[in-house]
């Protein structure tokens, strides 16, 4: 049996019984870790001394817990509760923006891999989502720092299908592979069915897409380029590394309809995102 303690944000949770929790934690130096919680719901003192300020879904605490070989759940022992957020309780759409990055950290990490980087961008993201107004910027920051240490960096400057240099050409009509992980122009040898519509059909595995979405893109990949996006171009860009995430894990998480869902004017059948 190991006993750990690390910093942890409760990404999924489950109540077990009146008085215990199954919790999945995303932790700093362990990865992704599973276990029961017995007792975490008791009001008695030792309890509360325990696991001190509860656990819920969302919050940052410090965790201590017993991972055993022969288990599939770990058995958390201590939990101090460091940073409520209380902000994603008052604002529903900082909180949906919570649940979709706490879902997709889960789902694109395994059990007791660590990545500190992912850990970092989902305690920063959750600090960030209390101002309303940058928001959007700091759920794509997120995204693309999870993206990119899981290994699925998107490729913006060459075509991912023939391998030549992309370039700023007006005229240059660009789509995002997902299959392929980057831009292709449009003209590219393509597969059948790998086109459709950013939020469309599921097996579609290229989407055309807007020069200010792939400007958007290009602003995160380099970090000394402080220029302001354009909130609407944030938000495609936004849909469009959700897209992505769906096209790598084959599916779509249920808090994934919050982000490609979109109160923007409609765009033109056949338009780009």
């Amino acid at each position: 049996m190991a006993r750990f303690r690390d910093n942890a944000v409760c990404i999924r949770l489950i109540d077990w019984s009146e008085t215990s929790q199954i919790v999945a934690l995303l932790t700093e130096e362990h990865g992704q870790v599973r276990g029961v919680a017995k007792g975490s719901k008791r009001t008695s003192p030792s309890s509360v001394a325990r696991y001190s300020g509860g656990i819920e879904l969302l919050t940052l605490g410090e965790v201590v817990g017993i991972i055993k070989p022969t288990a599939d759940l770990a058995t958390l022992t201590e939990w101090d509760l460091q940073q409520p957020h209380w902000h994603l309780r008052r604002d529903l759409r900082a909180q949906e923006f919570g649940l979709y990055a706490a879902d997709l950290a889960g789902a694109m990490l395994a059990d007791h891999d660590a990545h500190p980087r992912a850990f970092t961008a989902l305690v920063t993201l959750l600090r960030e989502l209390a101002d309303a107004a940058t928001r959007d910027a700091a759920l794509l920051r997120f995204q693309w720092e999870l993206l990119d240490d899981c290994g699925y960096r998107p490729e913006l400057e060459a075509d991912v299908r023939s391998g030549e240099p992309l370039t700023d050409d007006p005229d240059d009509h660009l789509l995002f592979d997902a299959r392929r992980g980057g831009l292709a122009r449009a003209g590219s040898p393509n597969g059948p069915g790998e086109t459709g519509a950013i939020g469309g059909m599921r097996n579609a595995t290229s989407w055309p897409t807007l020069p200010g979405t792939i400007t958007a893109l290009r602003r995160l990949a380099d970090p000394n380029d402080r220029s302001p996006t354009d909130p609407t171009d944030t938000r495609r860009a936004n849909r469009l590394l959700c897209t992505y995430a769906r096209a790598i894990l084959d599916r779509q998480l249920p808090t994934m309809q919050a982000i490609l869902s979109t109160t923007e004017p409609p765009t033109p059948v056949g338009g780009p995102p």
